[in-house]
């Protein structure tokens, strides 16, 4: 995978988790979406991370890959469990980014 389609991937997960996180906010029993909202902050900042650690071609792109990876597989993981439409994307999403995570690796 070329580096600019996976920088995509990586913005397109952290721009999904951002919005599963805000739709999670608005939802009737925030409380049950609390681990939910927690992973979702979680994966867009690694994803973010990630994507400006390739940027400026940081050593350790495969640590922090791996550690992206970990994140968005337990985000979708989580984020499968609940029924809600936002919840269901942001699943597949960060699956995808994870594969690509593992992929880059």
């Amino acid at each position: 995978m070329d580096q600019q389609k996976f920088l995509e991937i990586l913005n397109e997960c952290a721009t999904s988790c951002d919005n599963c996180y805000n739709a999670c906010l608005e939802e009737e029993n925030v409380k049950m979406m609390s681990n939910c909202i927690r992973l979702d902050r979680e994966c867009a900042e690694i994803c973010r991370y990630l994507a400006s650690a390739i940027s400026r071609n940081s050593p350790f792109i495969k640590e922090i890959a791996t550690l992206c990876s970990q994140i968005c597989t337990a985000c979708a993981n989580e984020c499968r469990q609940h029924e809600h439409d936002h919840c269901q994307k942001c699943a597949d999403i960060c699956m995808k980014c994870s594969e690509a995570c593992n992929e880059l690796l």
